[in-house]
């Protein structure tokens, strides 16, 4: 695997996010949120499949059944592939958290080790400061009363589970957070505003060793920082819009990028013609192992 990004599928994402390694798959699943479609890779054999969904799609995580759970528009929904794609995949509802804000839809999210699931919901015009925070385990999903922003991105823990990384994209600022026993919010302070010429900060991922990695839409980039916010390392791609990465492969050290179309126009799309791709890279460290969502 070679240290600069290379595209290991052509999907032509519009918002390519939410990458996410399932050990009991061996594959990589993400989503294409305004293309309504979930994606799934299979490196062991190089091949990609992909299910539609009925609406925006912002995440996708593995649930302790043996299935997934997706962040539709519409809400919290428990997703069966039915890998036979003849059949297609179902969708059942578990959670509404927003049915009050219409003109929401949710747009990130992450598993904790105690099997709760972390997810943020955005304001679709990007205008308005409607996206909110959320705790979800074991059939109780509250709202974390982190300050509202337009576009929540993230969140992403600390190796030990105890620091809440999120992202407030419009105001370039990522947060951390210290997280109580009981999964509460304690004390918040910046860790890191992006410049002004770097784009903005999308989904952030933390490694192995408690460096956070954030994509740069517009930025061409995704950078790494150390656990105290300093500027480690940054990776250039051949494309503008970087949305997220994961850690997959064995000994995840292989590094999945998701891609956005989004807001490129024809000009831009044909000097970015792997725009929307999913690619990889090896980022020289190992991630942290992916936790199991308990709803």
């Amino acid at each position: 695997m070679s240290a600069d990004p290379q595209s290991v599928l052509s999907v032509g994402a519009t918002l390519g996010e939410g990458p996410v390694w399932v050990a009991r798959d061996a594959a990589l699943w993400f989503v294409d949120i305004k293309g309504h479609r979930i994606h799934r890779y299979d490196p062991a054999i190089d091949v990609g499949r992909s299910w539609a969904a009925p609406c925006q799609v912002g995440w996708i995580v593995p649930t302790d059944d043996g299935l997934l759970a997706v962040g539709l528009q519409t809400g919290v929904h428990r997703f069966d592939p039915a890998l036979d794609l003849a059949e297609g995949g179902s969708f059942t509802l578990i959670h509404a958290p927003e049915t009050h804000l219409p003109g929401n839809r949710q747009n990130d999210a992450c598993v904790a080790p105690d099997g709760a699931l972390w997810f943020g919901s955005m304001d679709d015009a990007e205008e308005v400061d409607s996206g909110y925070f959320y705790r979800f385990h074991k059939g109780k999903c509250v709202e974390t009363g982190l300050p509202a922003v337009s576009i929540t991105n993230g969140p992403a823990l600390s190796p030990d589970g105890r620091t809440l990384y999120h992202t407030d994209t419009l105001g370039k600022r990522i947060w951390r957070t210290d997280l109580n026993d009981d999964g509460s919010v304690g004390n918040t302070s910046l860790f890191t505003k992006i410049e002004a010429d770097a784009g903005y900060p999308d989904g952030p991922t933390v490694d192995a060793e408690g460096c956070l990695w954030t994509g740069l839409f517009g930025g061409w980039a995704v950078r790494r920082y150390d656990p105290a916010g300093k500027l480690m390392r940054e990776i250039h791609f051949p494309v503008s819009n970087i949305t997220k990465i994961a850690f997959g492969g064995e000994g995840l050290t292989t590094a999945y990028a998701t891609t956005a179309r989004k807001g490129l126009d024809r000009a831009a799309l044909t000097q970015q013609p792997l725009a929307g791709d999913l690619f990889a890279f090896d980022p020289g460290v190992a991630g942290l192992p992916g936790h199991i969502a308990t709803l």
